[in-house]
């Protein structure tokens, strides 16, 4: 088992070596964002399914930067999630509480600009660089405000599986590596639990 120290090199190499693919999560990002703000509102299938897909892309930088247990990890759940997704019905995304819209968006933000890892530069780099879709928290932090947002794309399982992993990062982040903004990370992993437990019967089907 790699020490903290090791951990974080590792992380740190990972946000300051991939800062261009970053950038092309950021827009990818951005285009949801807008796309949702304009009146887009994918179906659950889709949006649940694609919501995935950053966690394949820290699954294959953490092989490539010789992490093998977040590796591991993230492909096996991110292919959990997505054949869960996949087997979704073409309804589309329920609106979500009040609480959890706001919550959701707040968790975006916080993925969006992870003040952690990256080197040199302004605080502007973070708006457009921050390691979204290349190291675990920040990607899990974006991915659990969507969900937030979708309503936990009205899927129980889906919805406890991705709280699962983001509260095991947002604890081994905050209390193993000592970093205290991963406690944000946990924070939104219990939201979104809480989110899970109270969708209403009927809208639980996958």
């Amino acid at each position: 088992m790699p020490t903290p120290t090791e951990i974080l090199n590792g992380l740190a190499l990972t946000a300051n070596e991939m800062t261009a693919l970053a950038v092309v999560w950021h827009v990818f990002a951005a285009l949801a964002i807008i796309g949702i703000i304009f009146g887009w509102r994918p179906s659950r299938k889709t949006g649940a399914s694609l919501s995935a897909l950053p966690l394949l892309s820290v699954s294959v930088l953490a092989w490539i930067y010789s992490n093998p247990f977040n590796g591991t990890v993230f492909l096996l759940f991110a292919v959990v999630l997505i054949i869960i997704g996949l087997r979704m019905p073409h309804e589309k995304i329920q609106k979500a509480p009040t609480w959890a819209l706001i919550f959701g968006a707040l968790m975006i933000v916080f993925g969006w600009i992870y003040p952690h890892f990256l080197e040199g530069g302004s605080w502007f780099k973070y708006l457009y660089a921050a390691p979204l879709g290349l190291i675990p928290c920040p990607t899990l932090s974006f991915t659990i405000g969507f969900a937030l947002i979708a309503n936990g794309f009205s899927s129980r399982a889906w919805s406890i599986i991705l709280a699962a992993i983001g509260a095991f990062y947002g604890i081994f982040g905050a209390f193993r590596l000592g970093v205290h903004i991963d406690f944000v990370l946990l924070a939104g992993s219990l939201l979104l639990l809480i989110q899970a437990i109270t969708l209403k019967p009927s809208l639980t089907k996958s």
